[in-house]
């Protein structure tokens, strides 16, 4: 069988895999876009208000995401050895991990509340964004739980379940921000702060229900930890530590690029601000794809190496590779040409609505780069390789994205567009050294 044919089959096992991941985190990125739509007709500075608090939110989810990696890497490589009484222990430890650090994080964004006015945002933003914001610090132990469970459903080879419930949470927060933020149904409209309701709701709930849909599902019933307290193992918190603080350490390295762009939007006014929200949010619902294609490369990149079958870990990590390529310069023909009429469905300011469309042009240039950047990061972390790859992101993002857009975007003439500039320098900067990595570690089975 040609090369050819071998990354052909390899990708249709991937793309099984990755459809209903694909699906849940677009409709996880639903519920942010959903927000800012909803939120967005409440006004441009609600608007601005709720990028400035979701951003910093992100800040803090992102370093729970990273820390929940190994659950899907572990599960995965337990499952591919067929020792299912391992996959239960790693996602009790991770689910031990999520409550745990997920109530260190909310401590840290209660008292962090109460210094927002210290990141030079505009001041009507920062009269109102305090609520919204602790109600988002609420959710973040309920949202790393649900994650946590999410990793391991999907890991064991069952990802369709959490895709529905992750349509149905997306239901359910459209339909309290209409309840929340506009009043109605005999409540009191409360705008900004009644989409953290909302969306502190709904992710308690999603997390509840994939709990109980795991504890009754047969087909994991051998992989379902039979205690959840107690007898926890220093050395399998240190094996999932070694993955999980790199992993968050990339991730990290990424979000406060974006974190960082969005204040230095700030810094340029609210309008700068909220166009900068609805063109990162339309240009995150895009990077779904790519990243559930990653997510589901990484697992089974992992399963290979669990199952002894290295040889295997080329011919997946290419053919996925290639294909995130393709992907992404659909979407960059899609961001370039409807850029403007995008921006009109959330708000009618006509300068917002302006500036989000130049935005989008320069969002089209880099979907090809971040599609394989995130493509390339988890092939690398489904098979261990986590040390190098978080220095490359360390200089892609910090060393490259950020000093750019601050000196072609704040100190330069650009403004916003400039910051969006060294965004894509970043990014291409991590796709090119990442795949790269990929190539050296998948070659000939090493």
């Amino acid at each position: 069988m040609s090369r050819l044919s071998v990354q052909l089959q390899e990708l249709r096992a991937t793309l099984a895999l990755a459809v209903p991941i694909v699906v849940g985190h677009v409709s996880q990125m639903l519920m942010g876009l959903t927000d800012s739509a909803m939120i967005g007709r409440a006004g441009t500075v609600p608007l601005a208000a709720s990028a400035f608090g979701g951003n910093l939110f992100n800040f803090f989810f992102v370093l729970g995401i990273g820390l929940m990696i190994p659950v899907a890497i572990f599960v995965a490589r337990s499952r591919g050895a067929e020792k299912p009484d391992e996959a239960a222990e790693y996602l009790r430890h991770g689910i031990a991990v999520a409550a745990g650090f997920g109530v260190l994080e909310m401590l840290v964004m209660a008292g962090l509340s109460t210094q927002l006015h210290r990141f030079g945002q505009p001041p009507e933003v920062v009269a109102i964004v305090t609520p919204f914001f602790l109600l988002f610090a609420a959710s973040i132990v309920p949202v790393l739980v649900y994650l946590a469970l999410r990793q391991f459903a999907e890991a064991m080879g069952h990802p369709w379940a959490p895709m529905v419930i992750l349509l149905g949470g997306v239901g359910l927060n459209a339909a309290l921000n209409w309840v929340f933020i506009y009043g109605n149904a005999g409540v009191p409209a409360l705008g900004l702060t009644g989409a953290g309701i909302s969306t502190l709701v709904s992710r308690t709930i999603g997390a509840v229900v994939i709990f109980i849909w795991l504890r009754r599902d047969p087909k994991v019933r051998a992989a379902w930890p039979r205690q959840w307290f107690g007898g926890y193992s220093r050395a399998r918190f240190r094996e999932m530590l070694a993955v999980g603080l790199p992993a968050s350490g990339m991730l990290f390295f990424e979000n406060t690029a974006f974190v960082f762009s969005a204040i230095m939007m700030g810094w340029l006014g609210t309008v700068a601000l909220a166009a900068h929200q609805i063109a990162i949010n339309c240009a995150s619902i895009l990077f779904m794809v790519p990243l559930g294609l990653g997510i589901a490369v990484g697992m089974r990149a992992s399963h290979a190496v669990g199952a002894g079958a290295r040889d295997r870990l080329r011919p997946i990590a290419f053919g996925v590779l290639w294909f995130g390529l393709v992907v992404g310069s659909v979407f960059a023909l899609g961001l370039a040409g409807g850029g403007r009429v995008i921006a009109t469905w959330f708000v009618p300011d006509a300068a917002v609505i302006a500036l989000t469309a130049q935005l989008m042009i320069v969002a089209a240039f880099f979907q090809m780069a971040d599609g394989v950047q995130v493509i390339a990061a988890h092939i690398l972390r489904g098979i261990g390789d986590v040390k190098v790859p978080t220095v490359i992101t360390l200089i892609a993002y910090w060393g490259v994205a950020l000093p750019v857009g601050y000196l072609v975007g704040i100190r330069g003439p650009w403004g916003a567009t400039g910051v969006w500039v060294g965004i894509a320098f970043g990014l291409t900067f991590a796709a090119v050294f990442l795949t790269v990595r990929v190539a050296r570690r998948t070659r000939g089975g090493d």
